[in-house]
């Protein structure tokens, strides 16, 4: 079943598309992509020491949505981003960002775009949180005394209300990071790159943030390309997951069909018990994922759905197993990543 986030995507896109969207007999214009990306390429070095960061990329974001852009170290996503901020020129390609080419006219794109770096990097430190999200709002062409609210509010959100006037050099890691995503979204930017957003979060804190952080997106209709080590974040926060490795696109999809596409649920079993005979059964009649060893217990992963965990359980039990804990081991974003990468 498709998750109300789908749904509400799925009739802005009908809204949006030409076959389906008139008014008056004629038929509307679809809006142009937020994010576009076409053929590129970026080589680092020459000759027998050359390295292919980005080879062959290409992707578009629609206007409105929350992209997460994955892969593992190495893998051309950071290469991807900078080359669409004008960080680096790529070698080959184009990237464009609200319709307007990046690299043929930077300026004219800078207006519609802003980033988070990793690590709280676009902050002044030595100005209060209030003084960043003015600051940010000026250089970014907004008054920042015609955006006051909309700062109360953001700061209120984000859970920065009681240290507006506290400089950030003498916040906590993860507050800085806070200050960094509301110096983002302080401007008028609509597409914005939020680099490791919850960096240094506490989980009531990673929480808070990716719940606030899809509404504000979600209210004031930004377009969010988002970059995750941590698959919680992506999965809460993203319509959909662009996985790139060895430079090339290798997976793009929602977050939902990606999920709906794993292997079936795996179950983790402890036991004293399980070497041996029991252990060889086991692997002889399921397809077993992990085993640890942990003091005088041992735990097996397997692959296997409801019906298959009333026959591992048979088996056990016909091995004399005494079994010290069952867990059941539910597909998660993580796992369809791992499988990903590893095809």
């Amino acid at each position: 079943m498709s998750s109300q986030r789908e749904r509400d995507r799925a009739r802005s896109d009908n809204a949006a598309d030409p076959d389906t969207a008139r008014a008056g007999g004629s038929v509307q214009e679809a809006a142009a992509p937020a994010i576009t990306v076409e053929g590129l390429r970026k080589q680092f070095g020459d000759g027998a020491d050359a390295v292919t960061a980005v080879d062959d990329i290409s992707f578009r974001v629609e206007p409105g949505s929350v992209v997460g852009l994955l892969g593992p170290n190495g893998a051309g996503k950071t290469t991807t981003i900078k080359c669409l901020l004008g960080m680096i020129v790529p070698d080959a390609g184009s990237v464009s960002v609200a319709g307007v080419d990046v690299l043929a006219n930077p300026r004219a794109a800078y207006r519609h775009v802003d980033a988070m770096l990793e690590g709280a990097r676009n902050d002044y430190w030595r100005l209060t949180v209030r003084e960043n999200l003015r600051y940010f709002a000026t250089i970014g062409g907004v008054k920042p005394d015609d955006v006051a609210g909309r700062h109360d509010t953001l700061l209120n959100q984000l859970d920065l209300a009681a240290e507006a006037d506290t400089a950030v050099r003498d916040l906590s890691r993860g507050m800085k990071q806070k200050v960094s995503l509301a110096s983002v979204l302080a401007t008028d930017a609509d597409v914005v790159f939020l680099d490791e957003p919850t960096l240094g979060l506490d989980v009531e804190s990673s929480l808070t943030l990716r719940r606030e952080l899809r509404r504000i997106v979600d209210e004031r209709g930004l377009t969010a390309l988002v970059t995750s080590h941590d698959m919680d974040v992506i999965e809460d926060v993203c319509d959909r997951v662009i996985i790139v490795n060895d430079g090339r696109v290798v997976a793009d999809d929602a977050v939902d069909s990606l999920l709906g596409g794993l292997d079936a649920q795996g179950i983790r079993v402890a036991s004293p018990d399980l070497e041996g005979a029991p252990l060889r059964a086991v692997r002889d009649q399921f397809e077993v994922r992990e085993v640890r060893h942990q003091g005088d217990h041992t735990s097996i992963e397997v692959t296997t759905g409801s019906d298959g965990f009333y026959e591992l359980v048979a088996l056990l039990r016909a091995h004399d197993v005494t079994v010290s804990s069952v867990d059941t081991i539910e597909s998660d974003l993580e796992s369809a990543f791992l499988e990903v990468t590893r095809e």
